[in-house]
């Protein structure tokens, strides 16, 4: 099943009530002049069991520990937003599966040639997935990247994904010519930023489900960074991004991460790929990249799943 990504981006009161998360609006609570039938009406209730990620993007947003515990039970991600209202958090179980510690031991005993050859087949498909992007959005000339990607190597020594994604970055938003992609960049950086932060929490909790630590990369490795494998793991699934991002800036003019935008892009867990065949929402198919990942570890396999990204999707 699909589970629920939650946004809150007012005021509200988060509690558990038999496992329900129970929200109420606290400019409701405190108004004595509004009747008990108007504020018993004015409190909703979702299923624990059916939300797979919050996102908090308030200061004024309380939460119970009681139901910390049980989102965190049902594995469900929860990212806060800072004062710049962009995600500065990242809240994940540490028990995610029942049989993590022997999952836990395959990957950190992976061999570094195993290791190589699983970061190669992520850049063969990343680069793949950013071909299909440019070829479908603006019917540009992509037979270099899929060159290049045909000639990537185990561990990509030569850095193919680096000079692909100079060609991608270049063409795929031709109606903003002052953009680059860097974090703190110009329009329409800030809207991928938030979209990447959706889709990173996806990807961890994923890797979380299957047992696998997201800490220990099979190539990011920054001292610093507590996800560097949902970092790895993430990038084929970016274009899909992309792609939303892409649409979005054609529909909301103007150059401000808006509330509206911010609701758009939690569309992310649902958005249609291919994968194994078959179509999927894109947070099903992010249990079958790490379920097949953990396979590759454990030496059931030697292929790591990726989805497909080609205008096939939209038929």
């Amino acid at each position: 099943m699909i589970k629920k990504t939650l946004y809150f981006g007012n005021p509200a009161y988060l509690s558990l009530q038999n496992k329900q998360l129970v929200v109420k609006l606290p400019e409701v609570e405190k108004n004595d002049t509004l009747p008990d039938s108007f504020k018993a009406e004015s409190v909703k209730t979702i299923p624990v069991e059916d939300i797979g990620i919050v996102i908090l993007d308030n200061k004024q947003i309380t939460l119970t520990h009681g139901l910390i515990e049980v989102l965190l039970e049902n594995n469900c991600a929860l990212i806060t937003c800072g004062s710049n209202r962009m995600p500065v958090g990242l809240m994940l179980p540490l028990e995610g599966n029942t049989v993590q510690s022997e999952r836990f031991r395959y990957q950190i005993e992976a061999s570094l040639p195993l290791k190589k050859q699983l970061w190669q087949q992520t850049i063969v498909a990343k680069i793949e997935n950013q071909a299909a992007v440019l070829q479908e959005l603006h019917q540009y000339e992509t037979g270099n990247m899929l060159r290049w990607a045909s000639k990537v190597r185990s561990g990509d020594p030569e850095n193919i994904e680096a000079r692909a994604a100079a060609y991608y970055w270049a063409n795929l938003f031709p109606n903003h010519p002052e953009f680059t992609r860097k974090r703190d960049g110009v329009w329409p950086n800030a809207l991928l930023n938030y979209g990447y932060a959706i889709l990173r929490a996806i990807i961890a909790r994923g890797l979380v489900g299957t047992g696998l630590l997201p800490t220990f990369g099979i190539h990011h490795h920054n001292r610093y960074n507590a996800y560097c494998l949902a970092d790895d793991i993430m990038e084929p699934y970016r274009p899909f991004v992309d792609r939303l991002v892409y649409g979005l800036l054609a529909s909301h003019p103007g150059e401000e991460l808006t509330k509206e935008l911010k609701t758009e892009l939690l569309q992310i867990p649902f958005l249609d790929v291919k994968i194994n065949q078959k179509r999927s929402p894109l947070m099903v198919a992010a249990n079958t990249t790490t379920t097949s990942l953990y396979k590759c570890y454990s030496g059931e396999s030697r292929k790591i799943v990726y989805p497909e990204f080609s205008i096939m999707d939209n038929e």
